[in-house]
């Protein structure tokens, strides 16, 4: 009880936590911070007796279909497994549900990324915690939100592509009131090389300067996880093109590249052309179709007023 009550203090230290994962002479039992029970401690059974394999296996099976783990597609994407005991399964599962994920959310987790059911949490998942809380500076009590929003960080290496693409997104601007929070630590998972940058750089090809790049990804995040080819490109053309728009526009309103091109932004345009009206980017996509509706009606209703 003691551990437990020392625990949220010791999550919300200054200093970083300690990374007895790193130290190959670490034991387990020492390290309870996150109520975690080491795999020794799962099963004290008699190991005089061989266990039928078939049961062990069925017993396996059966906790993957509590979870909502479809279990063939976890085999055959983890062989591993097969071998493994099922105290490993339930480690991890102690582990998740420690920083707060519900059963019913860890289901489509491993579900999505069955390798982590053979992971080790100390050596695999506590580095993860680690950066997030002490690097990337996210509260704790938000740390699981993070990760149902994007479960790839669990299996995201922080050395070769978290920390990078943190470092990358900081001198971009992600830092005080627009540092990274849980609704945006899904960008660490890019490769800084393969995604990020070259979005950067498209969007500064399109003529704006860095600064005006920074401020435009910091207001809309989600800039940096759309394709180039697939969205930035055609929706730049078509607004350059179709929509005669100035670029200066796109400055004031980036969040135009996060609507969808054929489902709101031509058919809203093409209205506003067959009704000889005109409203700027913010106003014609930022409203519900029905607030869409209404404002073409008050402008219809304006323009007949001054005849």
């Amino acid at each position: 009880m003691a551990i437990i009550e020392l625990y949220p203090k010791f999550l919300f230290s200054q200093n970083p936590i300690p990374k007895p994962f790193l130290n190959p002479n670490f034991n387990p039992k020492s390290y309870q911070i996150f109520n975690f029970k080491p795999i020794s401690q799962f099963s004290h059974q008699s190991t005089t007796t061989t266990p039928n394999r078939g049961l062990i296996f069925r017993e396996k099976v059966l906790y993957l279909e509590k979870l909502k783990v479809n279990p063939e597609k976890a085999f055959k994407q983890n062989p591993n497994l097969r071998s493994c005991p099922l105290r490993t399964l339930k480690s991890v599962e102690q582990c998740l549900s420690s920083i707060g994920i519900h059963r019913s959310q860890m289901g489509r987790i491993l579900d999505m990324l069955p390798e982590l059911l053979t992971c080790e949490p100390y050596s695999d998942i506590y580095p993860l915690l680690d950066f997030l809380l002490n690097e990337v500076e996210i509260p704790y009590h938000d740390v699981h939100k993070s990760i149902l929003r994007c479960p790839r960080l669990l299996v995201s290496s922080v050395e070769n592509r978290l920390r990078p693409a943190l470092c990358f997104l900081r001198e971009l601007g992600f830092v005080g009131p627009h540092s990274l929070t849980c609704q945006t630590t899904l960008l660490l998972v890019s490769s800084v090389e393969d995604t990020l940058l070259p979005k950067v750089e498209f969007l500064m090809g399109l003529g704006f300067t860095r600064v005006e790049v920074s401020n435009m990804v910091v207001r809309s995040p989600g800039l940096l996880t759309f394709s180039v080819d697939k969205n930035l490109a055609p929706k730049f053309e078509f607004f350059l093109k179709e929509m005669n728009g100035d670029v200066a526009e796109l400055k004031r309103f980036p969040q135009y590249f996060s609507f969808s091109l054929e489902g709101r932004i031509k058919p809203r345009h093409a209205m506003l052309v067959r009704l000889g009206l005109s409203l700027s980017l913010q106003e014609m996509l930022q409203v519900s179709d029905g607030g869409f509706d209404s404002r073409l009606l008050e402008l219809r209703l304006k323009e007949l007023e001054g005849r």
